[in-house]
């Protein structure tokens, strides 16, 4: 399959971020508020039990651990949820996708488009999240600023990933079929609240097979200020997701939309 993109997709990018512009006092409130509440469940209502965790040798609290691996989930969910629900509504019930279509616009430049704007979504509410906890010096910087270009790389993961359940996905109500076999697992055992070392070794060894995990490393060794070279890997690990379920889900959604 040939795949024809140009700058034309920013125009796509463009409309959803005018939409997003519209509402933008509803659409700032759970990139902040949901990562709130567990920081505030599990870091204050849990930290007191679990006392110091060791995390590259060295002993930290346990909100300074939880902190910068809720800042990569955010940016899971965010694109993730953004390149599936929203995106299946605007295709399938708003037929946004149809009327874009109808202009110069090429298919691939729409999910193109969709893709960078999940990847957006993720930057702005780890943006937002991130000004929030740094506030209470759970971030370090100058490495903190990173973040954001990681949230974004993650977004584009997460984005294809779910662009690619987008197309291949026959109903909005099957959408719970991915949360429940891959978005939930990764939540759970990528390293978010828990060393992946308290894990045994097979279950380590599956754990670095999420995308989440090399997330949740990178965002937690920025936030720490703990870099070594091993997160190279890492953003190497992202990258080559991307680059694989960025072309499946054109491909994807060209059968659903042309065939």
């Amino acid at each position: 399959m040939e795949v024809s993109i140009t700058w034309r997709f920013l125009r796509v990018w463009k409309r959803n971020l005018t939409v997003y512009r519209r509402i933008w006092h509803i659409n700032f409130l759970p990139p902040i508020l949901e990562p709130l509440f567990y920081l505030l469940a599990f870091g204050v209502g849990l930290s007191a039990l679990i006392g110091p965790v060791t995390y590259m040798d060295q002993q930290i609290s346990y909100l300074a651990f939880i902190t910068p691996a809720l800042l990569g989930v955010n940016a899971m969910y965010n694109a993730f949820f953004e390149n599936t629900y929203a995106s299946f509504v605007r295709m399938y019930y708003q037929k946004t996708f149809d009327a874009m279509m109808a202009t110069p616009l090429s298919l691939h430049e729409v999910i193109t488009g969709e893709i960078f704007w999940g990847a957006t979504k993720s930057f702005i509410a780890t943006a937002l999240m991130l000004a929030v906890v740094s506030a209470f010096g759970l971030v370090q910087y100058p490495h903190g600023f990173l973040i954001l270009f990681v949230a974004f790389l993650g977004g584009l993961a997460f984005g294809s990933l779910g662009m690619f359940f987008t197309g291949i996905l026959p109903s909005i109500d099957m959408f719970n079929l991915p949360i429940f076999l891959f978005i939930t697992p990764m939540f759970l055992f990528s390293g978010t609240f828990f060393p992946l070392d308290n894990l045994p070794l097979w279950a380590q060894q599956a754990a670095m097979a999420f995308p989440l995990t090399h997330l949740v490393h990178i965002t937690r060794s920025l936030a720490l200020g703990f870099l070594s070279w091993d997160l190279l890997w890492s953003v190497a690990y992202l990258t080559v997701f991307t680059m694989i379920f960025f072309p499946l889900a054109i491909y994807v959604m060209c059968r659903r939309l042309i065939h």
